[in-house]
């Protein structure tokens, strides 16, 4: 089963997508917000890309595994997404993925720069690669 996991943020919206059988995840990209219209026109272009069978949300929960306003407004976006696509949309624990994230592109000696261009896509890539781990998930 092929899914498209995103990386819900205010300014990007980091994009990862599995191989058609799901087993692994490989980062597409990020969007740059600009407006409900412009963000559903860009993700409808690549769901027509790659066809997927579902999306898959990063929830980002508190430390604690409490739920803030962040969650709220990521439901919020899950549900306009199965609302214009159709498609399931299931949620993903993203505790610490850009923290991850961001200590990966360290480590591999990436640009400041270049890490504001692929933090989002590789927090994307993280989410989708934990929920394809869990066994107790729909695949």
């Amino acid at each position: 089963m092929r899914l498209l996991a995103l990386d819900f943020g205010s300014v990007n919206i980091g994009v990862a997508v599995s191989d058609p059988l799901g087993l692994t995840a490989q980062g597409v990209g990020s969007i740059r917000r600009r407006s409900h219209a412009q963000d559903m026109a860009e993700l409808q272009a690549l769901v027509e890309q790659y066809q997927p069978q579902a999306f898959v949300l990063g929830l980002p929960l508190n430390m604690d595994g409490s739920r803030g306003p962040a969650v709220d407004r990521v439901q919020s976006f899950g549900s306009l997404l199965k609302q214009q696509f159709g498609l399931p949309v299931y949620y993903q624990d993203e505790r610490l993925t850009t923290v991850a994230a961001q200590k990966t592109l360290l480590a591999n000696d990436t640009s400041r720069q270049k890490r504001r261009q692929v933090v989002d896509k590789l927090a994307a890539t993280l989410i989708l690669s934990t929920y394809l781990e869990n066994p107790n998930n729909i695949k």
